[in-house]
């Protein structure tokens, strides 16, 4: 069975086309019922509620209704109970994702690299690069703390942007690069600012050139270079330490996708509205 990448908001997506979606078909003109679509597929009153069928279709209900919790359990049981149905690839990808949704993005992120090295080639493969990538992204805490999981998203990202050039979640993988090279920017401009505060101007110097090499044209740019040219010069600047931190939480990354075909609020990769997006 192929499994189709999920819609974008599929919460605006009634629970009918999402059942067609979840057997990978294409949805009916005209239908616009669960009964009619069900009656379609060959569910209907047929599909018992500890069939597959049956399973499948709880699942996809609660999950399209943002039951993570209990779309989660359902598909756990599908894919223990039918591990070799028809619906297996897609029990798999959900469970993923209904621990994304969940905001348990350490949890999820295993799960999503466990199906891309199962089905390398199945068409939800840029989906997942995406989530993966997601999953750190997410855990981006502030600048003064470690920034592992910036690296990460960017690493995540560049490697879907490399390998799936043309998928519809380019544009948006794209913002979030920038924005969390943005974030790491503005953390060698903390540290720098930290290290004139110490007075160990050397440090704050290779801090300061670090940032201006690896992230040109960040928004610290300018002070990061007027910082460097103070130290250089002999002259450490006079005003508090703190006048040189920048904001240290991670930048909306819509603010980096002017001319990028996506717009705020719209998730091109999520399926769902995520916690704390």
């Amino acid at each position: 069975m192929k499994i189709r990448t999920p819609n974008p908001r599929p919460r605006l997506l009634s629970v009918a086309t999402a059942v067609v979606l979840a057997l990978g078909l294409f949805a009916l003109p005209g239908c616009s019922t669960l009964d009619h679509v069900m009656n379609w597929v060959g569910l209907g009153e047929k599909a018992a509620p500890e069939s597959a069928d049956g399973m499948v279709m709880q699942a996809m209900d609660a999950y399209n209704y943002g039951k993570y919790s209990e779309a989660l359990k359902i598909f756990g049981e599908l894919r223990d109970r039918y591990p070799f149905s028809r619906y297996s690839l897609l029990a798999d990808l959900k469970v993923a994702d209904c621990q994304y949704f969940m905001g348990e993005y350490g949890a999820a992120r295993p799960l999503y690299e466990d199906f891309e090295n199962n089905h390398p080639t199945n068409e939800a493969i840029p989906y997942v690069m995406f989530q993966i990538g997601m999953c750190s992204y997410q855990q981006i805490g502030t600048i003064d703390r470690d920034t592992s999981a910036a690296v990460s998203a960017v690493q995540a990202f560049s490697r879907l942007v490399r390998t799936y050039p043309a998928a519809p979640y380019i544009s948006e993988a794209k913002a979030r690069i920038k924005a969390a090279q943005d974030f790491l920017a503005r953390h060698e401009m903390y540290v720098a600012a930290f290290y004139v505060r110490t007075e160990e101007y050397p440090q704050a110097e290779g801090r300061l050139e670090y940032l201006l090499a690896n992230y040109p044209g960040s928004t610290v740019d300018g002070k990061a270079k007027e910082l460097l040219t103070a130290l250089k010069s002999g002259n450490p600047p006079k005003r508090s330490w703190r006048d040189w931190i920048p904001d240290i939480s991670l930048p909306d990354w819509a603010t980096f996708a002017s001319g990028l075909s996506v717009q705020k609020g719209a998730t091109m990769g999520s399926t769902s509205p995520a916690p704390g997006d």
